[in-house]
């Protein structure tokens, strides 16, 4: 550690001090997600593949990776898109190898949270993951013994001018800010290693760093990359539906924490709709069905007193209640606290148009402050009033447990990532609730299948930390609730079509009573009312697909809510025929041929071209219909 570092224009130059100072084994501490020094991890990466006699562990989460196609319409979809906004974001070596399966013997990647849904069915990312909450992960590193760290950081002036050089950690202080101030509390021989990127935004609170935090630096426009940008995924109408019954459980002068996501998304529009257009949101509230007993009328009021944002992962809808003036409640001069972030195109405009003043009031701090209440705790707790968190699951079994990261064979999807501490946190603080949203059904190969279960063999969130369970069809209080309680709460919000077969189950464990029924007023819980409901301000724009932009053009737009849908349906014939005999049928109208030209379909060649023609032609024509 000195008291400023050595600056380099060359990777490989930049490899030789790293290695001349730690020798041949390296156990290298990598951020999750955005905040990855790409150019210096695959220089380093490639001279241990070249060098079998270096030791290279690297302990990482969420290593970021450009979309993969599934089928062809995918590839025809994605592959413009990622030559738009992805060929400039330097991909990772060492996730090409572990994909491939090709990881040499002297390297191990370890990491604690994967893109989701990426890494199933891959032997070494499966067999590799660690479950680690994420509050967990700084002590992981410290006793896997890391010696270098390698971060991606911001300087506070484009020309990296000013005496007192200072640079942000900007998207990533999840751990890092707590490492590096550890490793100088402690004098901890850990390396910390540095690439310059100006593309990433400066962030203020414990991003920002003293140049003296870093040992060495790479510095070097022609190494400054794009950042790692998805589009938003498209917002359905039952994420809508979601996102209106959690906006009534938000009380106005409470805490905040949305997960990412199309529901997160839905989240934050209903919460604008309340604000903005509260005539419109009670409304649509109304539509969904009054009779919840979750309902609050205080709730469906515009804010006056304003949310404060605290939160592990910046997601775009927070800078979205920052502009419409939802989120103004301030905390040490701050009107959100957050971990980490990655996000669209639009994202990063929205950051990079906010005045800096505003933008400063986003204190980017360790997932230690945002995701725990230790540390200075009387003071969290008096910040953190009428907290709210809320976290995405995939099930919930009938007992309030949730799977949110993994399947019943082990295979991992994601991570448990911060869900864990998030809701551990909502029972701490004395009027905190956790909320968990899911769809009521998923839909695979067209066939719909509960995503309220009876039982699942994996689980993330167990039963006696239920709380809050959201569906499209309302909201279920569970905390201190009885089992019977429970079971009866969660029939009232599961799809119609699934309750007779759930209520039986329940009957047979003599966990309800033999006599019980599910009350007429949830009887009704399918996707007609849904869509009954909704669909007026669907077709208005009143519930857009995109509410926060999305980072695509118009055309590919219409064309990824389409493919979603055929995405739920792909194996299934029986489903697939009537939509290809629409499409053989219908000429399309102006909108949907720019798509088909997009798709480079509106002249198809051969069967397989008129065939991809007509799914696509009859799912687009539908929609609009």
């Amino acid at each position: 550690m000195s008291d400023s570092p050595r600056y380099f224009n060359d990777c490989d130059a930049l490899v030789d001090a790293i290695l001349q100072q730690l020798g041949n084994r390296v156990v290298l501490g990598l951020p999750l997600g955005l905040g990855k020094a790409n150019h210096l991890i695959n220089a380093l990466y490639r001279r241990a593949c070249a060098d079998p006699g270096i030791s290279l562990s690297i302990l990482t989460a969420l290593t970021l990776e450009r979309p993969h196609a599934g089928s062809e319409l995918e590839k025809r979809f994605l592959d413009p898109i990622s030559a738009r906004l992805f060929d400039d974001y330097p991909a990772l070596e060492y996730a090409r190898a572990v994909r491939s399966g090709e990881l040499p013997d002297n390297i191990v990647v370890k990491d604690f949270f994967l893109q989701s849904g990426q890494w199933l069915g891959f032997p070494l990312a499966q067999q590799n993951h660690a479950s680690i909450n994420y509050t967990h992960a700084l002590n992981e590193l410290l006793d896997s013994g890391v010696n270098l760290i390698l971060q991606l950081i911001a300087p506070q002036h484009s020309d990296y001018s000013g005496p007192e050089p200072r640079f942000s950690l900007g998207c990533n202080p999840d751990i890092s800010a707590d490492l590096l101030d550890r490793r100088r509390q402690d004098s901890l021989p850990i390396l910390s290693v540095a690439q310059v990127n100006s593309r990433l935004p400066f962030m203020a609170g414990a991003a920002d760093r003293p140049d003296s935090d870093f040992d060495m630096i790479l510095q070097e426009p022609g190494y400054e990359f794009e950042l790692f940008m998805p589009p938003n995924k498209p917002t359905s109408a039952t994420d809508h539906a979601i996102g209106l019954e959690v906006a009534n459980l938000i009380e106005d002068g409470g805490s905040l924490q949305i997960g990412i996501g199309s529901i997160g998304d839905a989240i934050t529009h209903s919460l604008v709709l309340r604000h903005q257009q509260n005539a419109l949101y009670k409304d649509l509230l109304d539509r969904l069905g009054s009779q919840r007993p979750t309902r609050s009328a205080a709730q469906c009021e515009p804010f006056t007193q304003g949310l404060y944002g605290v939160t592990e992962m910046l997601v775009e809808g927070f800078l979205e209640m920052i502009t419409t003036g939802i989120m103004t409640r301030e905390v040490d001069g701050a009107v959100v606290h957050a971990g980490f972030f990655v996000g669209s195109p639009t994202f990063y405009q929205r950051l990079a148009d906010m005045p800096a003043a505003t933008r400063n009031k986003i204190a980017m701090m360790p997932v230690s402050f945002t995701n725990d209440l230790y540390g200075d705790e009387q003071r969290k707790r008096k910040a953190r009033t009428a907290a709210r968190f809320v976290n995405s699951a995939m099930m919930v079994t009938l007992g309030g447990a949730v799977i949110s990261d993994g399947l019943a064979d082990y295979q991992v999807v994601s991570g448990v990532g911060g869900q864990y501490n998030f809701i551990a946190q909502a029972f701490a603080l004395e009027d905190g609730r956790s909320i968990i949203t899911l769809p009521s059904t998923r839909t695979r190969k067209g066939i719909r299948q509960s995503n309220i279960v009876w039982d699942y063999a994996h689980i993330t969130i167990p039963r006696h930390l239920r709380d809050i369970v959201v569906t499209e069809y309302g909201a279920a209080d569970l905390r201190g609730k009885t089992d019977a309680e429970v079971i009866n709460a969660l029939l009232a919000i599961t799809d119609s079509a699934f309750q007779p077969q759930l209520l039986e189950q329940a009957k047979k464990a003599g966990k309800v009573s033999a006599d019980y029924e599910i009350a007429p007023a949830h009887r009704n819980n399918t996707p007609e009312r849904i869509h009954q409901a909704l669909q007026p301000a669907r077709d208005t724009g009143q519930l857009p697909d995109f509410p926060l932009g999305s980072g695509l053009t118009r055309e590919e737009e219409h064309l990824a809510v389409a493919l979603s849908r055929l995405s739920s349906l792909a194996g299934n014939k029986r489903a697939l025929l009537p939509i290809i005999a629409a499409g053989l049928k219908r000429r399309p109208g102006p909108t949907t041929l720019a798509c088909l030209e997009r798709m480079q379909l509106a002249q198809p060649r051969g069967f397989a071209e008129r065939l991809y023609r007509a799914l696509l032609l009859g799912t687009l024509e539908t929609q609009r219909a």
